[in-house]
């Protein structure tokens, strides 16, 4: 099991680096290209729309014939592949075909990533957080250098960065061992459960929960430069949220043990209002940084939450589908509709009345996810 364990922690740890990499920064690289925040909010809308799509066609496959290994191999290769185009371009609409390639096969990476975790843990699932914090901790010392990086260099920088973060990955994906995936002829019936009702409102909740991070995900760096913050502020910034949601996931086990998933999740909603609130007040370094910990909850608790919770909903046959379901409807849907109302109204409205839209949306799903509890 440690061996599995440093295999999954591998996994998480370079996939959340290049995460480190890209969603502080890559939007702060195209805007410094001269991209609106409508194109910005378009280029970032296509690679989740991708991201919603795809990953439910290569769970279906992979949980139908038995192949998730073999896909998450050539999906990692082949998104590096493709990625290394935008050394080529700095045009809108080429990077846009390359964004929308480029998704079609890093789509399924998190979602099949998942199922090998809650595969491959078994009986220890509740310490899927302390795994998945490697992830947290690659993300905060990614993010804190790579804006250090910046202030020296330039944004540009960015490219090649990932580029060479995704080779890792590509590698580092052959070391994933089989699983033993049913061989039951129950996937139809399986798939089915994605109807059920309380599936269906946990994924509407969850979608809220995500659109209401398109503000900070999409425009939190854009927000902070035009405050007069710097590179490594901003870095800063970034790795506090993630420190704060790596103490959640260290010690999600002990909050697994004394609250249900729901009632983790409804905190979280909670938590969430609050913070993008504060979001739309917020002018000092001081209140930034404070509603930067509240991340602990809005993503890190969550996110464990989430995960378990559909693994528990879902039958055997079609662990993979639900982890991509999860994954599409929230970083999927949910991201996208939050970076194209955005990206729209980034300049009309600006960040911090974006903030408080956010806040709403998150109020509405703590409350829908609230009433879904009580009709249990």
């Amino acid at each position: 099991m440690k061996s599995v364990k440093f295999i999954l922690g591998t996994q998480y740890f370079v996939y959340f680096g290049i995460l480190g990499l890209f969603l502080p920064y890559f939007n702060l690289y195209c805007y410094h290209l001269g991209f609106s925040g409508f194109e910005i909010g378009i280029l970032s809308s296509v690679k989740t729309l991708t991201t919603a799509l795809f990953p439910m066609i290569w769970a279906a496959l992979a949980d139908r014939f038995h192949i998730r290994r073999p896909i998450y191999i050539f999906c990692t290769f082949a998104s590096t592949a493709i990625w290394a185009l935008f050394l080529l371009t700095t045009d809108f609409w080429a990077m846009l075909a390359i964004t929308a390639f480029y998704g079609f096969f890093y789509a399924p990476i998190i979602a099949f990533l998942e199922s090998f975790s809650m595969d491959l843990l078994d009986q220890e699932k509740a310490r899927y957080g302390q795994l998945r914090a490697w992830g947290s901790l690659s993300f905060v010392m990614v993010v804190v250098l790579a804006g250090r990086v910046i202030d020296a260099f330039s944004t540009e920088i960015i490219i090649v960065l990932i580029l060479a973060g995704s080779l890792i990955h590509s590698f580092l994906s052959l070391n994933i061992p089989s699983t033993k995936q049913t061989h039951q002829s129950g996937f139809s019936a399986g798939a089915k459960t994605m109807l059920n009702r309380r599936v269906v409102i946990f994924l509407i909740c969850a979608f809220l929960m995500l659109a209401s991070h398109g503000t900070y995900y999409g425009f939190f760096s854009i927000h902070m430069e035009n405050l007069g913050f710097s590179g490594t502020f901003i870095g800063i910034a970034w790795a506090l949220a993630s420190i704060s949601e790596i103490f959640v996931m260290v010690n999600s086990q002990r909050i697994l043990k004394r609250f249900s998933y729901e009632n983790i999740l409804i905190f979280s909603f909670i938590i969430a209002v609050m913070r993008w609130v504060m979001l739309f007040y917020a002018t000092s370094a001081l209140v930034i940084l404070v509603a930067q910990v509240l991340h602990a909850m809005t993503y890190g608790a969550f996110h464990v939450a989430s995960i378990l919770y559909m693994d528990q909903l879902t039958p055997a046959e079609t662990k993979t589908l639900g982890q991509a379901v999860n994954n599409a409807v929230t970083y999927g849907f949910g991201i996208m509709a939050g970076f194209l109302l955005n990206g729209y109204y980034f300049e009309i409205l600006g960040a911090p009345v974006l903030f408080l839209i956010s806040a709403v949306m998150a109020f509405c799903g703590g409350v829908l996810l609230m009433f879904n509890k009580t009709k249990n």
